[in-house]
């Protein structure tokens, strides 16, 4: 498969090349929409950050806002590709039928394309934060490479998933919305899991994307090493984990295993998507 992939490596450009084109023609704003959904995201979460400090007495934490904004950029690039390549195949109908290539260029593409836009958000938010948050390089921020591409790899495995599944059963669309409108209530990005408590915030590292996001948010903005842990103090004066390396091996064991079992499911399945188109 990996070959197959590799042999098609041009179409695979073209795919994105065109996604692109399509996306941005005749786009007032242009490039500019890569922009627009990290920001809503950001501002949703601000007010909800503001909504909590007044709620508690307390003050808007600067710190916290620039973690949450990271956070929703790598929110905002999964929920991107998963919109987009849900439908993927079903909206290449002519192609899916009529030409023999690799099926999986459709969700990869989908994928390549918003990583741009992401890339293209998170350089504008990082220069936001250089100057707002004082935000500098650290050495921790190393540990974003590792973990970004565990992100892609969860990300992608979703995305194969629902794209395949969305070719036997149309109202996978409808599953894709619901997800993606509420999904992010029950991931950690306006919020952090200790909030929750010690049970709380381990139910909420279940989630196999959860870890991923902190791991950013921990590396960049709070430039913590992920190999120590972090122990909180909660309200009643108990001391507890909220996060540990095994979380991010949880995600990483999810994001990889995962990838390579959706990889070769899709691919097992391709060969009858015609027939269902």
């Amino acid at each position: 498969m990996i070959w197959e992939i590799y042999s098609y490596r041009e179409l695979l450009g073209q795919l994105v090349l065109r996604d692109i084109r399509i996306r941005y023609k005749q786009a007032i704003m242009g490039f500019a929409w890569a922009l627009l959904m990290p920001l809503l995201i950001v501002a949703a979460g601000c007010l909800v950050k503001i909504a909590l400090a007044h709620a508690s007495g307390g003050n808007v934490d600067l710190p916290r806002v620039a973690g949450m904004s990271i956070k929703a950029l790598g929110w905002a690039f999964f929920a991107g590709s998963i919109g987009f390549a849900a439908n993927s195949l079903v909206s290449n109908m002519a192609l899916v039928t009529k030409v023999y290539f690799p099926r999986e260029l459709f969700p990869f593409s989908a994928v390549i394309t918003q990583w741009i836009d992401t890339c293209v958000g998170g350089g504008f938010l990082l220069v936001l934060l250089a100057f707002f948050a004082n935000i500098s390089i650290s050495v921790e921020w190393l540990w974003a490479v590792p973990v970004v591409l565990l992100l892609v790899a969860m990300t992608t495995t979703v995305a194969l998933l629902f794209s395949c599944a969305n070719v036997f059963f149309r109202d996978v669309k409808y599953i894709v919305q619901i997800v993606l409108t509420f999904g992010i209530f029950f991931t950690p990005v306006f919020y952090e899991p200790e909030l929750f408590g010690p049970h709380g915030s381990f139910i909420m590292m279940l989630n196999p994307l959860s870890p991923i996001l902190e791991a950013l948010r921990l590396a960049i903005i709070e430039k913590h090493n992920l190999l120590l842990p972090v122990i909180t103090e909660g309200h009643d004066g108990l001391r507890f984990t909220t996060w540990h390396i095994g979380f991010l091996i949880y995600s990483a064991v999810i994001s990889l295993g995962g990838f390579l079992w959706a990889w070769r499911y899709f691919h097992k399945m391709e060969f009858v998507f015609a027939e269902y188109v």
